[in-house]
């Protein structure tokens, strides 16, 4: 199970950080990320980090920072610099194995 917090509404230039803890059997290889969904569109990857590192796609890179404690199977996204196009829902992500476990989602809005 995933559950994520930390949304909320902010003006542009501002930021936010979203947190998200996984509980269940965790396994010592995984992927966790985060992934937007605007209002009509699919759900886009923003940022995903293993052990192997952090990656992000170009929208975010710079601005947003992909973290995680794998002691208390967390991770975290620090956005910063929020601009109205960042207005979604975020979605947690935990894959391992064979399986993809999702959140149910938190909802960040950017005014201008």
């Amino acid at each position: 199970q995933l559950v994520e917090y930390g949304g909320g509404s902010v003006q542009a230039g501002g930021s936010l950080r979203l947190s998200c803890v996984a509980s269940g059997p965790i396994h010592s290889v995984n992927v966790m990320g985060w992934y937007r969904q605007a209002s009509g569109n699919k759900r886009n990857l923003d940022a995903i980090i293993s052990s192997a590192g952090a990656t992000y796609v170009d929208s975010v890179r710079g601005r947003f920072t992909i973290s995680r404690d794998s002691a208390k199977n967390m991770v975290y996204l620090q956005m910063n610099n929020l601009n109205p196009g960042d207005t979604a829902v975020y979605y947690c992500s935990l894959a391992q194995r064979t399986e993809v476990y999702w959140g149910q989602g938190t909802l960040v809005t950017v005014s201008s």
